[in-house]
């Protein structure tokens, strides 16, 4: 489960099971989670996190984008 950032207590990390989806990020803070699909940005799940946080969330997405993406590719094609 590698965390690639780390933002405002948000740790976004994927699972290593899961290259068969296309790249996705996970999000974690206290009780709440959420994931992301990267390309196009799109909230696939979430809970525990109100919609202010949501929308931070994917403000930290889009200003990082390329290095999630990056690590994503480099992850699941060693």
């Amino acid at each position: 489960m590698p965390t690639v950032l780390r933002v405002d207590g948000y740790r976004f990390f994927f699972y290593s099971n899961e290259s068969s989806e296309p790249p996705h990020i996970h999000v974690q803070k206290a009780e709440g989670l959420a994931k992301f699909w990267l390309n196009p940005i799109s909230l696939v799940n979430a809970s525990g996190f109100q919609q202010k946080q949501i929308v931070r969330i994917e403000q930290i997405i889009r200003e990082h984008q390329s290095e999630l993406e990056r690590a994503w590719h480099e992850y699941f094609t060693k």
